[in-house]
């Protein structure tokens, strides 16, 4: 008897069906880096989309950052003009201060020099010149003004008489009307 052998048959055929021939092959390797190139470039878009809308926001978060930092500015710049307008009313406030003495020593010293008989009509004042007008019932008492206002030390040696007049008066008969200049000098 002849023995066949029918699986063997079977075996050839399967192994034929599942052999690929290399165009099917190339299409597989293809189709599949098509597939990982799909899936990176996927990826990819997903990752930079993330990224941008990240990028966005820090954007939209610094221009909101930078709004409010434009305003705190803004009062800080006013702040610093309101100090200095107040630095310069401190300065005037000071120097009208250290500027308060010197007329009071001017009035007290020209006070103290007056003699009997003498009165001030004016007396101007430009810087440290001094310039005072006034009536007197006699040339004496004029000088005795003059030299006594030399003598306290605030004012500078040669007090000038500018002017004097004789000028008549019903009331009290001759009167002598002058003006004298002097430079006033502050004590250390």
């Amino acid at each position: 008897m002849i023995r066949i052998n029918l699986l063997a048959v079977e075996r050839a055929r399967a192994k034929q069906k599942f052999t690929l021939q290399i165009g099917q092959k190339l299409t597989i390797v293809c189709s599949l880096i098509l597939i990982v190139g799909a899936l990176v470039v996927g990826w990819r878009y997903w990752s930079l989309t993330k990224d941008s809308k990240q990028l966005d926001d820090d954007i939209a978060a610094a221009q909101r950052e930078t709004t409010r930092l434009h305003s705190i500015i803004q009062q800080v710049q006013q702040f610093e003009q309101r100090k200095a307008q107040l630095q310069q009313r401190v300065q005037l406030i000071e120097q009208l201060r250290k500027g308060q003495t010197e007329p009071v020593h001017i009035l007290d010293q020209i006070s103290r020099a007056l003699p009997s008989m003498l009165w001030l009509t004016e007396l101007k004042q430009n810087g440290n010149e001094i310039v005072i007008d006034g009536r007197c019932m006699a040339l004496t008492a004029l000088s005795d003004f003059v030299t006594n206002l030399e003598a306290s030390g605030y004012f500078k040696k040669s007090v000038e008489i500018v002017s004097s007049q004789t000028e008549a008066s019903p009331q009290a008969g001759e009167r002598i009307k002058f003006s004298i200049k002097a430079l006033f000098q502050p004590k250390g």
